[in-house]
């Protein structure tokens, strides 16, 4: 059975790794960066918002999947963005 995760500690090993969090400027629109965002108590939802989303989440899986958490790729329901579901093996 997985184990209890959560976003603070992925937002940790990110931030370990060198990449920065993304932030929105109301003016200019989204950073470039990682958001971790809780999916409940066994995953949390990684994206990366502002460009180069293909590349961010590659080296995102990369980094995460290094730091020993299972990572898998997917998309929102109805075609929407791409994320990662983070849980612990």
């Amino acid at each position: 059975m997985p184990r209890v995760i959560r976003a603070r500690d992925v937002n940790a090993a990110l931030a370990s790794g060198g990449y920065e969090p993304s932030e929105y400027d109301p003016d200019y629109g989204w950073d470039p960066g990682y958001r971790a965002v809780q999916a409940g108590r066994r995953q949390v939802n990684v994206f990366h918002d502002g460009p180069g989303e293909t590349t961010g989440l590659e080296q995102y899986t990369a980094e995460l999947g290094a730091a020993g958490y299972h990572v898998v790729a997917d998309q929102m329901p109805g075609g929407g963005r791409r994320r990662l579901h983070i849980t612990r093996p």
